[in-house]
């Protein structure tokens, strides 16, 4: 078992403001979120294990009990912000884990993929449910720190284990989330594209399990959805998946 010292997940915030809740083996943070009491505070579920860890589109997320993070953070009413949660809350990670590190860079791929090495280690799944009048946001997030040589076309932080601790990463991530959430981010679009993984690179677009085009990368827009360049001109993709030749 893998001990999850609240002390550390709860420092420097305020229980009035934050509840932060620790499960040795659950279905689903997100899932979790979606039964806790509605109240004013925001939500935070963490687990060592996840039996029924989903991605995006419905997809599993691997969730052993290793030492990985498994949480799900919720909120009610979410003011609502013009770039989207997903791509806000992988700045916020990707700045959190680049804290703890020098020399090796933290990457994202669209639209909520975290990587190093050109290999992915986390994502984050964003989820709505609606309640009467009031809608909870909820925001789920994998990291990898040590994962199974079975699964090593995924990548982890094992190689940083003396610089990076689990609940000090975690602890990173809440206090820049609630400062997102009081403040935003600035230049959301400029700092995403600074980090992206495959700016001006040829890409796949990939919709319902099939390649629907491919072009140039071309960054970014405020809503949160790329643009590509190819023979046929100048596009704009909202939904899909992006992949890479050489890494998936």
């Amino acid at each position: 078992m893998n001990n999850l010292d609240i002390n550390i997940l709860q420092r420097n915030i305020s229980s009035k403001i934050v509840k932060i809740t620790t499960f040795d083996e659950i279905d689903s943070t997100n899932e979790q979120c979606k039964r806790d009491i509605l109240d004013n505070r925001i939500n935070i579920n963490i687990a060592n294990k996840q039996t029924q860890g989903r991605g995006r589109r419905g997809k599993s997320w691997s969730s052993p009990d290793s030492g990985n993070i498994y949480m799900s953070l919720s909120k009610v009413n979410l003011t609502k912000q013009d770039f989207p949660l997903s791509l806000s809350v992988g700045l916020i990670c990707q700045s959190a884990i680049q804290s703890f590190l020098t020399e090796e860079k933290i990457k994202l791929k669209w639209p909520n993929d975290i990587l190093i090495n050109n290999k992915k280690i986390g994502g984050i799944l964003v989820e709505q449910e609606f309640f009467g009048s009031n809608v909870l946001s909820i925001i789920g997030i994998g990291i990898n720190l040590n994962i199974a040589k079975k699964e090593d076309w995924w990548g982890d932080l094992s190689e940083f284990s003396s610089l990076i601790k689990r609940e000090e990463l975690i602890n990173k991530i809440i206090l820049k989330v609630l400062d997102f959430f009081e403040n935003g981010i600035d230049n959301s679009v400029s700092q995403w594209e600074d980090i992206c993984m495959h700016m001006n690179k040829e890409i796949n677009i990939i919709q319902a399990n099939k390649v629907i085009d491919k072009g140039i990368f071309k960054g970014i827009n405020e809503d949160g959805s790329m643009n590509i360049s190819n023979k046929n001109g100048k596009k704009t993709y909202l939904f899909g998946e992006v992949s890479i030749k050489g890494i998936y």
